[in-house]
């Protein structure tokens, strides 16, 4: 009588935590994820560089969407990430970015903890008032019934002609005395979400 009783309630409390990971949105956690990018100047010397402050969700519908403070750029250099900001991103007029794709939840919320699943999906960039779409290859990981990784298996390599950046990239080639800045940049994800 008591072990039935107790299988049926185990039974109830993970059917209702099972039916709660498909309804939670997901929360990024912004101090466990990391967006870099790698910058090439002089045609042969590449630097990684990166975002520190990430905000984002993926709602029950699975629309995904990760938000870029572009004021938190780190190369490490103060004065370049000042330059950055303001010469190249434009934080005063554009201080987000914002990236975002459609996912299919199901597959993700059937993983049981510590297995991944490949996903290919669009993905749209949303920088400075410009908007481009490119095709992503993802690696999701179910790290436990609360939380799920989402990695880049190859890095997105953005044009940043794509996003009017050439000029502030030339501006900044010419403060540094620089012969070249790629317009090719690299973009690398690890982001960790967390139901709520």
């Amino acid at each position: 009588m008591f072990n039935r009783s107790l299988c049926k309630t185990l039974a109830f409390v993970l059917l209702a935590a099972a039916s709660l990971s498909v309804r939670a949105d997901w929360y990024l956690d912004g101090e466990s994820s990391r967006l870099s990018f790698i910058s090439t100047k002089n045609a042969n010397i590449s630097e990684v560089q990166r975002f520190l402050v990430l905000h984002g969700k993926v709602d029950p519908k699975g629309l995904a969407q990760v938000e870029i403070e572009m004021e938190s750029v780190n190369s490490g250099i103060p004065l370049r990430d000042e330059r950055m900001r303001k010469d190249l991103f434009d934080i005063k007029n554009f201080p987000e970015a914002l990236i975002s794709a459609q996912i299919d939840l199901r597959p993700i919320n059937d993983l049981a903890p510590g297995a991944q699943l490949e996903l290919r999906l669009p993905v749209t960039v949303n920088l400075r008032g410009k908007q481009h779409e490119y095709n992503a290859e993802l690696l999701a990981t179910r790290l436990d019934d609360r939380r799920f990784q989402v990695v880049t298996l190859e890095p997105l390599v953005i044009n940043a002609a794509d996003f009017d950046l050439a000029a502030g990239l030339d501006g900044l080639r010419n403060v540094a005395g620089l012969s070249a800045i790629s317009l090719s940049v690299p973009v690398s994800a690890v982001l960790i979400f967390t139901a709520r």
